[in-house]
């Protein structure tokens, strides 16, 4: 079992005892947390719902985050992938979410965003905790990079454990 299919199945332990549900929002990873989550068997009683809002119309129309907000920060930000992880669990009822958005390379870089750049934000009710990560490597590496890092971050958050701030 590879290390991103143990993590999915820690998540499944975590949430089943819990008695709770996830959701997903994704940008950068095209829908790889929901893949990875999904692996697992019985994942549809604590899995809920994956958004895969690549474009930023998406992002609007299917998780309310604010055009304006898009305007003024851009996709790759704290402020949006904390809409985008509210708007996940508001849309699907689940208890916990994950939001990830960034740049994954090998284009679409900048100075202050450059390559590797991509914000995490988990979800429990109504905390969100964000954190901006700097990943190493081409495209490939970057977005399993991020899968790892986003699993991680909710499998501390249903243990009740807050992930660390960016």
């Amino acid at each position: 079992m590879d290390d991103i299919t143990q993590l999915a199945a820690t998540l499944g332990q975590c949430l089943l005892d819990a008695g709770a549900q996830v959701s997903t929002a994704e940008s950068c990873t095209g829908g790889g947390i929901a893949e990875a989550i999904t692996r697992i068997p019985g994942s549809s009683a604590w899995f809920e719902a994956g958004y895969v809002t690549y474009s930023n119309r998406q992002k609007t129309q299917q998780l309310n985050v604010p055009e304006a907000l898009l305007g003024q920060v851009g996709a790759v930000s704290r402020e949006v992938v904390e809409a985008m992880a509210l708007g996940a669990q508001r849309h699907s009822a689940a208890q916990f979410s994950v939001a990830v958005s960034g740049v994954a390379g090998p284009d679409g870089g900048s100075a202050e965003k450059p390559v590797g750049t991509v914000w995490i934000c988990w979800g429990a009710a109504q905390q969100l905790i964000a954190q901006r990560f700097q990943f190493p490597g081409d495209r490939d590496a970057v977005r399993r990079q991020t899968v790892k890092a986003a699993l991680e971050g909710l499998i501390r958050l249903t243990r009740g454990e807050i992930p660390n701030q960016g």
